[in-house]
C-alpha cells in the first residue's frame, strides 16, 4: 500500500508538528514517534512529541528520550505559539480513545494524520495511512522517510531499529516480510550495531523483574488438549516482588513458546480495577477478532482488550470459551 499523497503533502506543507503515540507506549510506539521527531527536525520543522504517562524504564535507552515531554501546558504554548500553522501525528494508534487522556483535545488540531498498522484499526482523523501487511509503524516511518527524500539521523535510525525489532519479536511474527529485512539492513549499513542494541533491549532488567517473572510462571495453566494457556499476575504479586506494572512486558512469550500452545493469555490485574488481557497466537487462530468481541483489538497474532470491574477468575470465564470456539474453528 502507497502512502497517501495527503499524508506527504501535509508534511511538506506545515512547520510545526505535535506528535503523539498510545497509552502504555511499547517500543514501536516510542521508537516510531522519537524517529518521525528526527526526521521532521532534519527537515527544520519544529515538533512537539507529546506523551500521556510516564515511558517504562525498560525504554530509557533511546537516545532522544528527551525529546519527549508529557506537560500538556507545556504542549498547549506550543500549540498556540503555532497558530494556524500545525499539523498533528498519532503513531501506532488503533483507536482514539487509545491517544489517552487528552484525547479530545488533540483532535480539535487540524489536519489530523493517522500512521498505523493494527488489523483492527477504527478510523479517525483527517487522513490515514494503515497498512496491516507492515511489521511495525517504525517499518513505515521509514518509508516516509523515504519519500520524503530525508535519512535518518543514527537516533532516529537506531529508533527505527528498536521500533521493528521489538513489534516482530525479533523477526519470530507473521508480520515480517522480505521489506522489513531490506529496511533493517539499510539501518545496519547506516552504522546500527544489532548486538548493542539488542542488548539494551533485552539485557536491560532488574532483579524485581525476574522474582516477579517467577510468580507468574508459577501460574501456568495448560489446557484444552495443551494448546491454550493462562498466566496471570496480581497486584499482590508486584507488592511481593517489588516490581512496576512495566516489568511484565514479554512474559507471555514463556507461555506462547511452549510447543504444543496455539494461543496463549496474559492477565493482568490493574491498580485501577481493571483487567487487562493480551493474546499471543501462532498459527491460523485470530486472536484480533477474539480480542474485538470484548472491546478490544490488534494484529492476528498479537492482541488484547480490557475488563473494568472484573476479577482475574470472571475474566478468565469469559475469554476461555471465546478462545475455545477461536481454536476449534482453526485445529
Amino acid at each position: 500500500m502507497e502512502i497517501p499523497q495527503k499524508i506527504l503533502e501535509s508534511i511538506r506543507e506545515h512547520e510545526h508538528f505535535v506528535l503523539m503515540t498510545h497509552v502504555q507506549p511499547d517500543g514501536d510506539a516510542i521508537g516510531s514517534l522519537l524517529a518521525l521527531a528526527d526526521i521532521l527536525k532534519r527537515m527544520g520543522k519544529r515538533v512537539f512529541a507529546y506523551i500521556d504517562e510516564p515511558i517504562s524504564h525498560l525504554y530509557d535507552f533511546f537516545p532522544d528520550i528527551g525529546r519527549t515531554d508529557p506537560d500538556f501546558d507545556n504542549l498547549q504554548q506550543f500549540i498556540s505559539e503555532a497558530g494556524t500553522d500545525l499539523c498533528a501525528i498519532a503513531l501506532d494508534c488503533g483507536e482514539a480513545e487509545r491517544i489517552g487522556r487528552r484525547k479530545n483535545q488533540m483532535l480539535t488540531i487540524h489536519p489530523f494524520l493517522v500512521i498505523d498498522h493494527h488489523l483492527s484499526h477504527s478510523n479517525f482523523g483527517d487522513y490515514r495511512w494503515v497498512d496491516p501487511k507492515r511489521s511495525s509503524t517504525g517499518e513505515m516511518v521509514y518509508e516516509i522517510c523515504t519519500a520524503l527524500g530525508e535519512t535518518p539521523s543514527f537516533n532516529g535510525a537506531f529508533a527505527i531499529y528498536v521500533a521493528i525489532a521489538t513489534d516482530t519479536g525479533s523477526f519470530r511474527y507473521e508480520c515480517t516480510g522480505a521489506r522489513t529485512f531490506e529496511i533493517m539492513a539499510r539501518l545496519v549499513e547506516s552504522g546500527i550495531k544489532p548486538d548493542y542494541v539488542s542488548g539494551f533491549i533485552y539485557d536491560n532488567y532488574s532483579a524485581q523483574r525476574l522474582r516477579l517473572m517467577e510468580l507468574v510462571l508459577g501460574t501456568l495453566d495448560v489446557c484444552e488438549d495443551d494448546h491454550l494457556a493462562f498466566i496471570h499476575v496480581t497486584r499482590e504479586m508486584f507488592h511481593r516482588s517489588g516490581a512496576v506494572a512495566q516489568d511484565v512486558e514479554g512474559f507471555i512469550e514463556y507461555a506462547r513458546s511452549i510447543r504444543s500452545v496455539k494461543v496463549a493469555a496474559f492477565l493482568k490485574e490493574t491498580k485501577n480495577d481493571v483487567v487487562s488481557v493480551s493474546l499471543r497466537a501462532k498459527g491460523e487462530c485470530n486472536v484480533a477478532q477474539i480480542a474485538k468481541k470484548f472491546g478490544g483489538g490488534g494484529h492476528r497474532n498479537a492482541a488484547g482488550c480490557r475488563f473494568p470491574s472484573e476479577t482475574i477468575d470472571s475474566v478468565r470465564k469469559k475469554l476461555q470459551p471465546a478462545l475455545r470456539n477461536g481454536l476449534d474453528t482453526h485445529v
